[in-house]
């Protein structure tokens, strides 16, 4: 298959994607910049999340509604920040993650920062990240093992899932 037959494929399944999840009214989530604590002229600003858009989460892949593709980076919830624990680093910087998420968005609400844009292109012939392309066609690395899944066939399958969570996922 050509690169641009491959190409051409992904972009359509794109799009028939971002239709599908439009006409069923799955849940979207906030895409937002993460904005560290600052001062500016001697006063203090909290960390906060600057709000990008609305998007899709699709397993490792996030979509917005112009069906730009995204690489899913972190994830939390705008949420009270709570009593501080101290027992570790990676605790309390989901902590303030939460509380910059807070400043921004209604409690409650799910927030994916530091997200990549992924353009659907020959470049990613040579992309050792979550899109590549190879000689069958444009896929999606869902597992850090390496599990390689046809493009098309990971959003029809994240769609259904969206569409049908399984028994018992949390909402």
């Amino acid at each position: 298959m050509s690169d641009e037959t491959a190409l051409a494929d992904a972009r359509a399944a794109l799009t028939e994607t971002v239709a599908r999840l439009r006409e069923s009214g799955v849940r979207d989530e906030a895409l937002a910049e993460f904005v560290p604590e600052r001062r500016v002229l001697l006063v203090r600003r909290s960390a906060t999340m600057r709000p990008l858009g609305r998007v899709w989460r699709l397993g490792v892949l996030l979509i917005d509604e112009n069906g730009r593709l995204f690489v899913a980076g972190g994830h939390t919830r705008a949420l009270p920040s709570g009593h501080p624990n101290f027992q570790s680093i990676s605790g309390e910087q989901r902590r303030e993650y939460r509380v910059a998420a807070l400043h921004a968005y209604p409690e409650g609400e799910a927030v994916n920062f530091e997200a990549r844009e992924v353009a659907l292109d020959p470049g990613l012939r040579t992309s050792p990240g979550v899109i590549t392309l190879d000689d069958e066609g444009v896929k999606v690395r869902w597992s850090p093992a390496g599990g390689l899944v046809p493009f098309r066939r990971y959003l029809e399958e994240r769609v259904e899932l969206a569409l049908n969570p399984p028994r018992g996922a949390a909402d």
